[in-house]
């Protein structure tokens, strides 16, 4: 039996949509397998030791945790757009947690210049005579204004005696650093904070060699 003209074309026209959407499908496939994928890139911050302290300390100091604020916190790299708008790169992020990071990298800088007997790293089991613990404010990469980029990173440490039955700072300070970025990528802003965290930890040393801790 002859099927009617009138009911051929509706079986043709879903024919035909398959057919392109099964062309459709193949030519997806083809190019999720040619594309290469977006792959994460990480950083580490090494940041250059400080100078040798003139007089060591003839105590012991241990390093607590620098915490960071909470829009930092993550390994993401943030950048600041405008006064309230903030975007995460979520393929471009450090290789350890900020927070980790900035700790050993403030143990490394006092060992390295030798400012007291002894500079215990963070989480020894060694409680040592005094304890430093720091407050990242600030970890981004500022772009308010595009012509000129800057990498923000700030830092307050607090120092502590390690046998206080009570919270008891004896020495407080910030430390800031707005880093130009020539480059205003990734690796730019990883070489600027860079720059930065090593300014901030040649001043820390320089300042705690210089303060008279408490007999």
């Amino acid at each position: 039996m002859n099927v009617p003209h009138s009911l051929s074309r509706p079986r043709a026209a879903r024919a035909l949509a398959l057919a392109a959407m099964v062309v459709l499908a193949a030519a997806l496939a083809a190019c999720s397998l040619t594309r290469p994928s977006v792959a994460k890139r990480t950083f580490l911050l090494e940041p250059a030791p400080p100078p040798m302290a003139s007089v060591q300390k003839v105590v012991s100091l241990r390093v607590g945790l620098v915490n960071v604020a909470p829009p930092y916190r993550g390994k993401a790299f943030v950048y600041r757009q405008d006064d309230l708008k903030f975007e995460a790169d979520f393929y471009s992020e450090f290789f350890v947690a900020p927070a980790a990071m900035l700790s050993e990298a403030t143990a490394r800088a006092l060992a390295s210049a030798n400012v007291f007997r002894r500079t215990i790293s963070p989480g020894a089991a060694d409680s040592g005579e005094y304890v430093l613990d720091g407050f990242a404010t600030e970890l981004y990469g500022d772009l308010r204004d595009a012509s000129k980029p800057v990498a923000a990173i700030a830092i307050t440490y607090y120092l502590s005696p390690a046998n206080a039955l009570a919270p008891n700072v004896i020495w407080t300070r910030e430390y800031r650093q707005r880093t130009p970025v020539t480059d205003a990528t990734p690796d730019g802003f990883a070489r600027a904070w860079n720059a930065g965290l090593s300014a901030i930890l040649a001043d820390l040393a320089r300042d705690l060699a210089a303060t008279d801790l408490p007999k």
